[in-house]
């Protein structure tokens, strides 16, 4: 930032703050703190609100000439501030809160520690992120853009996040996330999908869930997504296609062993290869891919619901937003 006569301000940031989602008060205390030791001005706040959940504000902060964003809300929050700051080269910075927090996690940031989050805004590093860009097309022809910055998905992912009890989610966290989808799966009908993969051939499939992510952790560091990696200029794919509770079975068994352990090595990854069987979980890599439903089928995205869509077309935008990370990272 510049003053009116041409000589450089002070460094400022600005506050973007979900006040339904964050202790407002202590978040004050930490930045005022942080910015005082750092030699900083006193950091611009703005507060998000459901007419504007941070696409507006961000925009606003970039405008103001912010050295630093600080989004301090949940998954929803953090995905509206990032839309907001595409390709602005302004660094975001997390005060993670609420029940997902999945860029922080996939970012390997601290939860829970408001004070260290804060402090890494004002003495942190800048690392340039892809970010996920869908167009959506809903059932009556109307068109959305979003970005996202961990995954979208549509199938048995995309209903579990609508059916999932609010005030359940509150109390307990993701485990409200098991309980919807215990009550919704014997209801959930399998999604009839063609899609393309860097302007291939359409094809035809049925899945029960197809995610699109940037990344692949999901809460308790289940690892979904193992090729996934946030800055590769690339979007990972895995269709879930179980037939019966044998099927789910597999899926379980991918997810926690194959997943979870065996790819975490060299030798692990070498056993997989040798194992010719048919998976429970196909993957696929690119960077832009296109899906047509028979049918209006639910859509999330970044753990939001975001209704029914026919078509969604997804693409990556490589290193389009600067997160900043802890030194020590």
């Amino acid at each position: 930032m510049t003053s009116p006569g041409g000589a450089p301000d002070r460094a400022r940031a600005a506050v973007i703050v979900n006040p339904v989602k964050v202790d407002e008060t202590a978040l004050r205390a930490a930045v005022e703190a942080a910015e005082q030791e750092a030699g900083w001005a006193p950091s611009l706040w703005l507060e998000t609100s459901v007419d504007d959940p941070g696409q507006g504000r961000a925009r606003e902060a970039v405008a103001a000439g912010a050295t630093v964003v600080i989004a301090a809300g949940g998954d929803g929050t953090v995905r509206a501030v990032a839309e907001g700051m595409l390709d602005s080269g302004i660094p975001l910075a997390l005060v993670p809160s609420g029940t997902g927090n999945l860029l922080a996690r996939n970012l390997s940031l601290p939860m829970g520690r408001m004070a260290e989050s804060v402090s890494t805004a004002f003495t942190g590093v800048d690392h340039a992120i892809d970010v996920g860009l869908a167009e959506i097309t809903r059932a009556g022809g109307a068109r959305e853009r979003h970005a996202f910055v961990v995954m979208v998905g549509i199938g048995l992912d995309a209903k579990m996040i609508s059916a999932t009890n609010p005030e359940l989610k509150r109390r307990v966290g993701w485990l409200a996330y098991v309980e919807a989808t215990a009550r919704i799966v014997r209801d959930v009908d399998a999604v009839r999908v063609r899609y393309t993969l860097d302007g291939s051939p359409e094809r035809a499939t049925t899945v029960h869930t197809l995610l699109i992510g940037n990344c692949g952790t999901l809460p308790g560091g289940v690892l979904l997504l193992p090729e996934a990696e946030i800055d590769d200029g690339l979007l990972d794919v895995v269709a879930m296609r179980p037939r019966n509770l044998w099927g789910w079975m597999r899926v379980g068994y991918a997810v926690a062993w194959e997943n979870g352990v065996l790819q975490r090595t060299k030798m692990g990854r070498r056993i997989m290869a040798a194992d010719k069987r048919v998976r429970a979980l196909r993957y696929f890599q690119g960077r832009r891919m296109t899906l047509r439903f028979d049918r209006a089928e639910e859509f999330e995205i970044d753990g939001e619901a975001m209704g029914e869509v026919t078509a969604i077309a997804v693409r990556v935008a490589p290193a389009a937003l600067v997160v900043r990370v802890p030194r020590e990272r």
